[in-house]
């Protein structure tokens, strides 16, 4: 029979011999993670503008020739980052006017751009997350994908279904010169913007509607100073 001082040095030894073989294995696996992450991100932004890919090569090689990525700021200027290196989980939670926006712009087959913004906001239970794009007119929608951590299934979680996010297709975020977004709405709101400014909130999901509205507002206003000097106009309101 093994002493009380054996048990322990052993069970410390099993203990710390098991942490490093996990932590060996965790920064082995990294770069196939890191990977994954990226390709998951690639396959989002491209069901943005409507591709939908699964295979690997596919994606990688329809984004490295069509997305071009850059980063700009609230005051329309383009910054020297690349979208990879901007943090937007933090972003959001900063004073709009200080914040570094991601852009991607896909140029289809026939020279035609759509710019593709990211979003993240909150939902009931937990962080949602989303992608429009925007035709050429910086105020169309083309395409939205939306997804969620935690959200309830067949509830909140239908923002991650295509009939929810095929309602954006053609809405659009400017009344005149005027920032006013795509707004999720309960059928029975009555509002002064007409129906191309609206999508149906879920039924039984407010909550989780309620947040992807805010998102889509918080994320797409901060844009419209720079899509506005690439228009070249010289002034924008917004919302």
């Amino acid at each position: 029979m093994h002493s009380n001082q054996y048990t322990l040095i052993y069970a410390a030894v099993l203990s710390i011999v098991t942490a490093i073989v996990l932590a060996v294995a965790a920064e082995g696996l990294k770069p196939l993670q890191d990977e994954n992450i990226a390709l998951d991100t690639r396959s989002n932004i491209l069901k943005a503008v409507r591709l939908d890919y699964t295979d690997r090569t596919k994606i990688n090689e329809i984004y490295e020739t069509k997305i071009q990525e850059m980063v700009v700021n609230t005051a329309g200027e383009i910054e020297e980052e690349k979208p990879v290196q901007v943090d937007l989980k933090n972003q959001i939670n900063i004073d709009p006017a200080e914040r570094k926006l991601p852009l991607y712009i896909y140029t289809d087959d026939d020279d035609k751009k759509y710019y593709i913004i990211p979003l993240r906001g909150t939902g009931l239970w937990g962080p949602i997350w989303g992608y429009v794009s925007l035709e050429g007119d910086y105020n169309t929608v083309y395409g939205a994908i939306f997804d969620h951590k935690g959200e309830t299934p067949g509830l909140g979680a239908e923002i991650a279904e295509y009939p929810f996010q095929k309602q954006f297709q053609g809405k659009k975020i400017m009344e005149g010169d005027k920032f006013v977004s795509v707004n999720v709405w309960k059928t029975t709101y009555k509002s002064p913007l007409g129906q191309e400014h609206r999508v149906d909130g879920i039924s039984g999901g407010t909550i989780t509607s309620d947040g992807t509205d805010d998102m889509i507002e918080n994320c797409l206003a901060p844009y419209v100073t720079y899509f506005d000097k690439t228009k070249g106009k010289s002034q924008v309101a917004l919302k």
